[in-house]
């Protein structure tokens, strides 16, 4: 008996502990629900630790830690549903692709977390655009890349004659002209063609004074004699002649050292020289000169041997290549322009002296990231790019642009490689964005009025 008492008061023990250890988890104490903040449902955006009257004055209801819970998975099961919408009937609504049954476009695939977290978005600086607003608008994008631009320097430029390829006539002696072979401005002449017939008694002379050294067989005079000759302008056929024939010339006929165009004449025929004047100006145009002047800023990447391509008016649809020879070391001051030289081949003739042409060199830059000139919008004091962060969604942002080419412009700072930019339909976005700016403004102008 007393056995059995013990048992049962063990029994009784064991019991009471599961009970107590049980009874909690199954049927547990009611907790009071935990508030998270008051707000005015009907003032999006509005929140308060404590209860009240909202700016609006309406009475803030409380929201619970369970609500925010519950609401936030509803949020997230609704952000994840989609439907498929036309552009241009926004109430046309599907669950499966298709065409529209009122105008035939696609369906275009929509979720409902654009339209649920636009005050989100509004709030971190994006803007969401529907499909019907990017379709009016004609809003496009593409992709940032990285490659290498080729940049375009465009000047006005002036043929000019080579001046390795310029020559002066002139005499060594003094004397009188008794004939010309030039007779006008932009006469063609050959090297060692004759140009005039000069009487002079100094050349006389000379040639009396080598016949005598020959006569005389002392090769010193000789050579002393015939050294004269040459460097008064004797050729060596002429000097040949009078080794053969023993016959003075009364005239020595001045031969051209060059083959080119006659640019100047300065003599006329019976006149008197001095040794050293200019008869005739005369350059080679077969190769030309072309001067151009490079705006300061453009000068980085000109280098010598760069090539240079020249057009004229004259010449429509032609092309005259050339290469850089020269770039000048300094700026000149007024029109703050670098002087450049190039070197054109010009076999046919067709450009001429002091005539203009339009220059342009090609300049090739370090790879870089590019976007579409038109991505880039300029609001006076900064460039913004639009980027497109998801379907619907842009943000815009700040970027240090580069050299430009044709078609796309260097990005030095703010866009990464890969991202998606608005290339046409910026300024929509971006009137959209200032439309949305200006409305909350009102609305906290409104609030505070309220408030006051």
């Amino acid at each position: 008996m007393k056995k059995n008492m013990i048992i049962s008061a063990i029994v009784i023990v064991i019991v009471g502990l599961a009970g107590l250890y049980f009874y909690p988890k199954i049927l547990p104490s009611k907790q009071e629900r935990k508030i998270l903040y008051w707000t005015d449902p009907t003032l999006p955006g509005d929140r308060s630790d404590h209860p009240g009257k909202s700016p609006m004055g309406m009475e803030r209801t409380p929201v619970y830690a369970d609500e925010a819970q519950s609401g936030t998975t509803n949020q997230n099961t609704s952000a994840e549903k989609s439907y498929y919408t036309c552009p241009m009937h926004p109430s046309v609504r599907s669950d499966h692709p298709g065409a529209c049954p009122v105008c035939g476009m696609n369906l275009v695939k929509r979720t409902e977390q654009v339209e649920m977290s636009k005050e989100e978005h509004r709030s971190i600086g994006q803007v969401t655009i529907s499909p019907t607003k990017q379709v009016l608008a004609n809003v496009s994008t593409s992709t940032a890349m990285k490659m290498s631009l080729e940049k375009e320097i465009s000047a006005v430029g002036k043929i000019a004659y080579a001046e390795q390829n310029f020559r002066q006539i002139s005499t060594r002696f003094p004397g009188r002209v008794e004939k010309l072979y030039l007779i006008y401005k932009g006469q063609q002449v050959k090297k060692d063609d004759p140009v005039a017939d000069v009487y002079s008694p100094e050349a006389i002379s000379a040639q009396q004074e080598y016949l005598l050294a020959k006569q005389s067989n002392s090769s010193d005079l000789i050579q002393q004699s015939k050294q004269k000759l040459l460097l008064w302008g004797f050729t060596e056929s002429q000097l040949k002649d009078l080794d053969e024939s023993n016959t003075i010339r009364n005239t020595f006929i001045l031969h051209s050292p060059i083959s080119g165009t006659v640019l100047k004449k300065n003599i006329q025929q019976q006149q008197y020289v001095s040794a050293g004047d200019n008869l005739f100006d005369v350059a080679d145009l077969s190769t030309v000169w072309m001067y151009a002047d490079i705006y300061e800023y453009e000068i980085q990447g000109v280098k010598v041997g760069q090539t240079v391509e020249a057009t004229s008016d004259a010449y429509p649809g032609d092309k005259f290549s050339g290469r850089i020879t020269f770039v000048s070391p300094t700026v000149e001051a007024s029109s703050r322009t670098v002087q450049i030289r190039a070197e054109i081949p010009n076999t046919n003739g067709e450009l001429k002296l002091d005539m203009f042409v339009n220059a342009a060199i090609k300049v090739k830059l370090s790879e870089s990231i590019v976007v579409p000139i038109t991505a880039v919008l300029s609001t006076g004091t900064r460039q913004v790019v639009w980027v497109q962060k998801d379907a619907g969604i842009f943000e815009p942002r700040s970027v240090q642009i580069g050299e430009r080419s044709d078609k796309y412009v260097q990005i030095l700072d703010g866009i990464s490689v890969g991202e998606t930019i608005v290339t046409s339909g910026g300024y929509l976005i971006d009137s959209e964005s200032q439309l949305e700016t200006a409305t909350d403004s009102k609305s906290s102008e409104h609030a505070g009025m309220k408030m006051d």
